[in-house]
């Protein structure tokens, strides 16, 4: 199953906090995106040429919904930071969760979410994207922030079993054995940027 690298997830509980925070490590300025009605968030978003990063957190003003958060943001505590990623596929993996049909405005994509919103693997494993036929991608319809990622790196005690699950051929992407997480370095405007 060949795997695209589509887009990072900055998790948080406040979105204006988790905004601010992107906006400083980085030096730009993010753009608002919109609310997901089915799990109750909201986001922001920032261009990066071929993919994008995504704030998203719990929108305080949502209208209830049924079942949990996507992206384990219902056990999101602590300070914003990258908490995921999401990779475009044309086959879903089971691993994954089951995928479930989602739409915003113009777009249409299916997105795999365990029935509890919990990440396989703490999120080492990547949530998967199948865009809608005819939704054009985000990364082409937001503005140019003059950002491009040089690497994100797969922190995980597992790591090495996650990547040969992983049929991903992305340089930028890199799986490293040791304690849960991530890390990312981008080409800013203002030199090298990590969160």
């Amino acid at each position: 199953m060949r795997l695209t690298f589509d887009h990072i997830a900055v998790g948080c509980s406040d979105l204006a906090a988790g905004t601010g925070w992107v906006e400083t490590q980085l030096g730009v300025t993010l753009q608002l995106g919109g609310k997901h009605r089915r799990y109750g968030t909201h986001n922001t978003l920032l261009g990066l040429g071929d993919l994008y990063l995504e704030v998203i957190a719990p929108d305080p003003n949502a209208a209830a919904f049924d079942g949990p958060r996507w992206f384990a943001l219902d056990r999101f505590s602590g300070p914003p930071r990258l908490a995921n990623w999401i990779c475009q596929t044309t086959q879903f993996d089971p691993i994954a969760g089951p995928p479930r049909d989602l739409s915003r405005g113009d777009l249409r994509w299916q997105l795999t979410v365990p029935e509890d919103g919990s990440l396989p693997y703490d999120g080492a494993y990547p949530t998967l994207i199948k865009w809608g036929a005819g939704s054009a991608h985000p990364a082409s319809t937001l503005r140019d922030s003059g950002c491009r990622l040089r690497s994100f790196v797969v922190s995980h005690p597992e790591a090495g079993r996650i990547a040969a699950m992983c049929d991903l051929t992305d340089p930028r992407v890199q799986f490293r054995k040791g304690p849960k997480g991530f890390s990312a370095s981008f080409d800013t405007p203002s030199g090298v940027r990590h969160l």
